[in-house]
């Protein structure tokens, strides 16, 4: 079995390739079971660990396995709060084919699939990105942004104003006119679109901040406890989600269908979706757009792929 260390990893998922091998996976599609989710307790913690188990395979190519462990206390010990790990596997013969850095592909293949909605939903004169969340996900959001629109400036928000920085000084070395926001309100003014890549429980991002136009990306929300929009983010927006897990899986959008302010056959499509159909997207420059996503196992087989043909 290949050992392909995060550096490997890395260079073979650049945002251009990974763009068209996540839209040529979700074109063809895989099999996909729905994801294991375990919550490990830690005594004295308000809240333990998580882990996440997510198969899939196409029949007669190549099966994969990632495992994502998330950690959210990890933030008041100074290590970082997920850690993955990802097999790959011949699905003929389940001979194991390689091990890789399964955060380099979670957090690029996130960065990636949020871009890929955007190219159908985000507004084609759209320069001005408002990022809400410096982590390792959210850091990578501009650059993939780029491979899909004329990103020129980003407004940076996080509660940890130094990783702001941080992310901020990163960007300026790469081109980009970056500032720092004081507020998340702040970030979102003028803004043309808007990514939240956070593990908040309550809101990040409110409904009025949001002009007509404005394309908005939920990333971090993945289980029914955690929320980063309000429920007037979704009011009299077009709603889009990676897949039809969403709906169960995400407090983002359990929350405002126990509330009434949207229907599950309000969600006008999913990624695959955008990919497979051609003309579904933003009908005109004024519409407000929502795409919440919560991971699939279907891009992290579509960034192992790629990865194992660059590495052999």
């Amino acid at each position: 079995m290949k050992i392909i260390d995060a550096q490997a990893t890395r260079d073979a998922l650049t945002f251009g390739p990974l763009l068209d091998a996540l839209r040529t996976m979700f074109i063809e599609g895989c099999e996909v079971p729905l994801r294991h989710t375990h919550v490990i307790p830690e005594p004295g913690m308000q809240a333990g660990m998580t882990v996440l188990i997510m198969p899939a395979w196409q029949p007669g190519g190549l099966m994969g396995i990632k495992t994502v462990n998330i950690a959210p206390a990890n933030a008041q010990r100074g290590v970082p709060g997920l850690h993955s790990t990802y097999l790959l596997y011949d699905a003929c013969t389940g001979v194991p084919l390689a091990q890789m850095d399964g955060n380099e592909i979670t957090s690029r293949r996130t960065a990636a699939a949020s871009a890929l909605a955007a190219s159908y939903l985000a507004r084609e004169d759209a320069t001005h990105l408002a990022l809400l969340g410096a982590g390792r996900v959210g850091s990578l959001v501009p650059l993939a942004y780029r491979a899909v629109r004329s990103i020129t400036r980003v407004s940076v928000w996080d509660r940890d104003a130094q990783a702001a920085g941080r992310l901020v000084e990163r960007l300026q070395e790469q081109g980009l006119d970056a500032v720092v926001c004081k507020s998340a309100e702040a970030a979102v003014a003028g803004a043309d679109i808007v990514t939240c890549a956070t593990l908040a429980t309550e809101p990040v991002v409110q409904g009025e901040w949001l002009a007509p136009g404005v394309h908005l990306d939920l990333i971090g929300s993945f289980t029914p406890q955690m929320r980063e929009a309000s429920d007037a983010c979704f009011v009299g927006a077009s709603l889009f989600v990676d897949t039809e897990e969403a709906l169960a899986k995400s407090g983002e959008l359990l929350g405002p269908m126990s509330r009434a302010v949207f229907l599950a056959q309000d969600v006008r499509g999913t990624l695959a979706d955008l990919c497979r159909a051609g003309c579904l997207r933003r009908e005109d420059a004024s519409e407000r757009t929502v795409f919440k996503a919560v991971g699939t196992a279907l891009e992290d087989l579509a960034a192992a792929k790629l990865v194992w043909q660059a590495t052999q």
